[in-house]
């Protein structure tokens, strides 16, 4: 499995990766949204505010992940990851802790001093993601689960809290997503 910085030449195959996933995971409505939030995310993000990442086996990409910058008013630099996919077939293999850790690397190259995730807590503290409150750190919108929201210091310090509200990239700027 090769891991890599996705490719804008791939934004097809990465938003039908999406949309294939999480449609097998949680049904078409789901799938259809995931995927143009990629499309969105891939096409509309500017490129210091987007990192994105990819498994692939070959020419098949199998995975993908999308860290987007979160403003602050202070000036700390947070990123969220989100989404996740790993094609059904390729689940429970390690791809996906793999990739999150690739890309957990690549943002410590660039000096990102925290990242904030909203999924499952026991597969993401899998990658040393803590539980946080909405307190410790505001998310963009109210969170339909909270006991999801996630944090992780790459600076190897406590997670500090932010008072400011933050603002995410236009594509998640979109209340249904959280």
């Amino acid at each position: 499995m090769k891991f890599s910085k996705f490719n804008p030449n791939d934004i097809d195959k990465i938003s039908q990766l999406f949309f294939k996933t999480f449609t097998d995971s949680e049904g078409e409505t789901e799938g259809i949204l995931i995927g143009n939030l990629t499309r969105n995310l891939m096409t509309n993000t500017e490129d210091e505010d987007l990192h994105g990442f990819v498994a692939s086996d070959g020419e098949r990409i199998t995975g993908s992940i999308f860290f987007t910058r979160m403003n602050f008013q202070n000036a700390m630099n947070v990123f969220l990851l989100s989404p996740v996919a790993i094609l059904t077939d390729f689940q429970k293999k390690g791809i996906g802790k793999k990739l999150i850790n690739y890309g957990i690397d690549s943002l410590k190259e660039d000096e990102v001093s925290l990242i904030v995730t909203y999924g499952d807590p026991a597969y993401y503290s899998k990658v040393g993601f803590k539980q946080i409150t909405e307190q410790t750190i505001k998310p963009p919108f109210k969170l339909s689960q909270p006991e999801g929201w996630l944090g992780l210091s790459l600076t190897g310090q406590e997670i500090e809290p932010i008072t400011n509200n933050p603002s995410c990239v236009k594509a998640f700027d979109n209340p249904e997503l959280w």
